[in-house]
């Protein structure tokens, strides 16, 4: 971009207010507590994410880029892990996700939402562009517009460069949205959308469950005894399904065992054995292992994107399912 693009970007950045206090965290990670002493005289990202959050997992590669190439420059980088589910308030799940992703900048845990009211934010992802001043400056909600909130941090510092190259793999390449025709689902009957079981859902009862046949697009249903609680379904005996009629190159779901070892499960697509379209935590046969909390990645097409009914069965009571993600 050149001098005057950027120097005309500028102008356009208005102030919305200043970074509240961050003393309403519950803790932290990769760094002490981190006053407004701190950060006067630097440009400060504001990162709100949860660990189970798939398009936090997209974004995150870019925001770690950030951090490493523009912190000689003055730049701080701040994520604020918000809980979405109750299990994602254990400071070792956010310490383990944080490892994982390689995230070496500091880290609040607002378990108790002080800072995300503080910010009156209401979205996973969440960035927040303040100023040295501490003014913020811009904000963006969810993923994308990378190029444009990286000309941001450049203007913020006073640098101009070449982008980041950014690489993402796994389970933070971007999505498909070219193929994307499935939107996330939540499995708890506070959010719950297009659940087709004969009967419905029980709310906080265990019952018997059934699967239709056949499931119409984007429906979803439970096989087995379950309890449909606020948050997420409860397998309450071994071999329990979950079934859900999806078409987008990826499918993920948030798992828990909840205090239980870990679990054994199976996906099946159309029936099937996943083949050469496994996700990463389940291999060519479909076999995977529910061995914490966090988001599973079942399947990843290897052919041409088309609408597919997946299946997941778990061999032993326990399995927490909270939510379906796809991309």
């Amino acid at each position: 971009m050149s001098l005057f693009g950027t120097r005309h970007q500028t102008e356009r950045l208005r102030s919305e207010g200043h970074i509240p206090p961050l003393d309403g965290a519950t803790g932290g990670l990769n760094s002490e507590p981190l006053s407004p002493a701190d950060l006067r005289g630097h440009v400060v990202v504001i990162n709100f994410w949860t660990l189970t959050c798939i398009n936090w997992l997209r974004q995150e590669p870019y925001v770690r880029a950030w951090s490493q190439a523009y912190r000689d420059d003055g730049l701080i980088v701040i994520g604020v892990h918000t809980p979405e589910f109750a299990f994602e308030t254990e400071i070792d799940r956010v310490r383990a996700a944080t490892k994982q992703r390689g995230i070496d900048y500091p880290v609040a845990l607002d378990n108790n939402y002080e800072i995300w009211s503080a910010f009156d934010n209401h979205y996973w992802p969440a960035l927040y562009f303040a100023d040295r001043d501490g003014a913020i400056r811009d904000h963006h909600f969810g993923e994308g517009r990378y190029e444009q909130s990286e000309r941001v941090i450049q203007q913020l510092l006073g640098v101009e460069r070449e982008l980041v190259s950014v690489e993402s793999f796994g389970i933070e390449a971007e999505a498909d949205w070219d193929h994307l025709r499935t939107p996330e689902t939540y499995l708890g009957y506070e959010r719950a959308e297009r659940f087709v079981s004969p009967g419905g859902a029980a709310f906080d009862e265990r019952r018997a469950y059934e699967l239709p046949e056949p499931l119409g697009s984007n429906q979803w249903a439970l096989a087995g005894q379950w309890t449909i609680g606020r948050e997420n379904a409860v397998l309450g005996e071994g071999g329990g399904r979950i079934a859900f009629r999806y078409e987008a190159r990826d499918a993920h779901v948030v798992l828990s065992p909840g205090t239980r070892e870990p679990i054994p499960f199976r996906v099946l697509l159309d029936g099937e054995a996943p083949g050469p379209s496994h996700g990463a935590d389940v291999d060519e046969d479909g076999n995977g292992l529910l061995g914490e909390g966090r988001l599973h990645q079942l399947a990843r097409e290897h052919d041409a994107v088309r609408e597919r009914t997946l299946e997941i069965t778990f061999s032993e009571p326990g399995a927490e399912a909270y939510a379906f993600t796809f991309g």
